[in-house]
């Protein structure tokens, strides 16, 4: 069974996420999207809120499951007995800060691959930071993120103005 691991903060998860999710279920008999308990970003969501957003969302997916880890990626992925790490690249920029890590895992644990894949074009530019400085202005962002991700989002962000 190939296993493909695909990890982040997923704060929140975005249709590009979703794009990237849905096209490895191709390449890989198994996919785990694997959300990071810590992160150096300040995640908006607990991981227990990010774990029920992105399990909602890949819930018809027969073949994803979504796990939190902690620690290593490369030590996740043994553990799981992952065959690759799957990354997006929306741009340029990306692939810099992208071609590092792969390249620092491989040297942590040189089984480790990692596969690039690029969100289809109308997701090129989305990010899960645009997404919450577009929530927190009162933007519309129903073509970003599915509808019970905008709710928690709307929820999350009112919460914080009457903070």
């Amino acid at each position: 069974m190939r296993i493909g691991i695909y990890p982040g903060s997923f704060d929140p998860v975005t249709y590009g996420h979703l794009d990237l999710i849905q096209r490895a279920t191709h390449l890989f008999d198994r996919v785990i999207v694997a959300i990071a308990q810590h992160t150096p970003k300040q995640p908006l969501f607990s991981l227990s809120e990010r774990l029920e957003l992105v399990s909602k969302a890949v819930a018809h997916l027969p073949n994803v499951t979504v796990e939190a880890f902690d620690g290593l990626l490369v030590d996740f992925v043994e553990k799981r007995k992952g065959h690759a790490v799957i990354r997006g690249l929306r741009a340029v920029s990306d692939f810099e800060f992208e071609f590092q890590l792969a390249l620092m895992n491989r040297k942590l644990n040189a089984r480790v691959e990692t596969i690039f894949l690029m969100p289809k074009e109308p997701y090129i530019f989305l990010s899960s930071r645009a997404v919450k400085e577009i929530a927190a202005l009162g933007g519309d962002v129903s073509a970003f993120v599915p509808r019970h991700v905008q709710a928690a989002l709307k929820r999350k962000l009112s919460g914080a103005v009457e903070a």
